[in-house]
């Protein structure tokens, strides 16, 4: 599971470094793209992260920005690691969006879930199962197999050396919904229990006791890096689309509003034995 690094995270990091220097320089866009020789859209387009620059593009930016020699070779090598592949790249027909590259680098993780098992800690016949009743039009089979085994391989990302943390809080209906049936629902939650065990995994339950929450709105994302050079993003997932927070204002509420929903949880230990009960519970149905 190569790189070690995330070209997702590289390449926002290159495109937020090459528009402050451009302002920095007190150049607008235009003026940019005119003394560079660029179209007015290929400063747009790099200065967003749509685009992946080359390193010319990169080296020339910087010779018009003034940037010093470092700062200028360590934008070049930047360039070059955004182009590299990252591993979900064999399985692009399935990862659409960025947010697998983007928590590919994560070192810091945290979920709210209101329906489902997070990715990261489905077993493959649960994956199966809900991927499978989220498909709209008719059952692929190998549609099915592909999105599963591209799940599978990225649920590896917590067994890495590097592996980042995960804080996850489930609403009690996650473990409550026998997904599958009780058999399989039963292995899920032998899983997480196995899961939990890990170091870097902090598993949550937030009781239908709670009542009203700061996450009635729905499940979210906050992933956090190691260098601060890279901001904190949230992330939504949604039938229509995923929607992609990156407003430090609008990510801080992200983080607000988990921090008052994980406080409201049960205690790791406390939601251990919950999933256990419910575990339980599934054997006698």
């Amino acid at each position: 599971m190569s790189p070690t690094y995330s070209p997702t995270v590289r390449l926002r990091r290159l495109a937020r470094e090459l528009r402050k220097m451009r302002e920095k320089s007190g150049l607008s866009p235009e003026e940019a793209a005119a003394r560079l020789g660029w179209s007015r859209s290929k400063v747009s387009r790099i200065e967003t992260g749509r685009t992946r620059a080359s390193s010319t593009d990169v080296a020339s930016a910087c010779d018009l920005y003034g940037a010093g020699s470092s700062v200028r070779a360590g934008l070049v090598q930047l360039a070059k690691e955004v182009r590299q592949r990252g591993w979900w790249t064999a399985y692009a027909d399935v990862f659409t969006g960025s947010y697998i590259g983007l928590e590919d680098e994560a070192a810091l993780i945290c979920q709210w879930e209101v329906q489902l098992v997070p990715g990261l800690l489905q077993t493959e016949d649960y994956a199966r199962t809900v991927i499978t009743a989220g498909r709209l039009a008719s059952c692929d089979v190998e549609d099915v197999h592909r999105r599963v085994m591209a799940r599978m391989a990225r649920r590896t990302l917590l067994n890495r050396p590097d592996a980042p943390e995960l804080h996850a809080v489930l609403d009690e209906g996650v473990i409550r919904r026998p997904i599958g049936g009780s058999e399989l629902m039963r292995d899920q939650l032998t899983a997480l229990l196995i899961a939990a065990r890990r170091p870097n995994v902090t598993i949550r339950v937030l009781p239908y006791r709670v009542g009203a929450h700061a996450g009635l709105e729905g499940a979210f994302t906050v992933l956090s890096f190691a260098e601060e050079v890279d901001p904190d993003v949230a992330y939504v997932e949604g039938t229509a689309g995923d929607v992609y927070v990156e407003s430090s204002d609008q990510v801080d509420r992200y983080k607000m509003a988990f921090v008052r929903i994980r406080d409201a949880a049960l205690s790791p230990e406390a939601s251990m034995k919950l999933i256990a009960e419910a575990k339980e519970q599934l054997s006698y149905d």
